[in-house]
């Protein structure tokens, strides 16, 4: 295995979306909208292509990480900040250490480039070993002024979120009811691009 972690090109586009697919069907609810999320992103004024990358194995896109813009509302204004998903890696090339190199090239990036902070709803058990902090610890809620572990953050800039109390937005494009039947139609039309994988129910899903 040759792992390469480089930017998204437009032809890494289905590949991307199949990748996303294949990783998270049937996880969080039978079978998954996050390809068609995907889709939405590339031409989504959101999107930041300099920072989202790919991992490659022989040429095959195995993995990738897409960011976005994102806001926190302050009671002097917005200050924008970055939010990230998916994080997908290939079922078949997980517990690789792909991931991990996707997060850490990107945010070295995102760094470079000035970008101040991170806030994502995550894995509580996976984010905090690269730095993330609960988002309480930095003053900030969701829009509903709630928060819980998997709410977490990150300071590219040290001190950047010093003073900083508020509520997170993310881009109204990431609000997809999965309870919204004309979006779920929006969904499996778009999922008939890709290989038939079965939906199913498992005890584990939670939307």
């Amino acid at each position: 295995m040759s792992i390469i972690i480089r930017n998204i090109t437009d032809k890494d586009h289905y590949e991307i979306e199949l990748v996303a697919k294949r990783a998270f069907w049937n996880l969080n609810m039978p079978g998954c909208d996050e390809h068609y999320l995907v889709h939405r992103l590339w031409n989504a004024p959101c999107f930041i292509p300099a920072i989202s990358l790919v991992a490659t194995d022989d040429d095959k896109v195995v993995g990738a990480i897409l960011y976005s813009k994102a806001k926190i509302e302050t009671n002097h204004g917005s200050k924008e900040i970055l939010t990230f998903g998916p994080l997908c890696v290939d079922p078949d090339h997980q517990k690789t250490g792909i991931g991990k190199k996707l997060l850490l090239e990107s945010m070295r990036l995102a760094t470079e480039k000035g970008y101040q902070a991170i806030f994502i709803c995550g894995v509580p058990t996976y984010y905090p070993k690269f730095g993330f902090k609960t988002a309480d610890m930095f003053g900030i809620t969701m829009p509903d002024g709630s928060n819980f572990d998997a709410f977490m953050g990150y300071e590219l800039q040290k001190g950047a979120l010093k003073g900083v109390t508020g509520k997170f937005y993310e881009d109204p494009l990431f609000d997809c009811d999965v309870h919204d039947e004309e979006y779920m139609k929006a969904v499996d039309e778009y999922d008939k691009r890709f290989p038939y994988m079965e939906k199913q129910v498992l005890p584990h899903q939670w939307r």
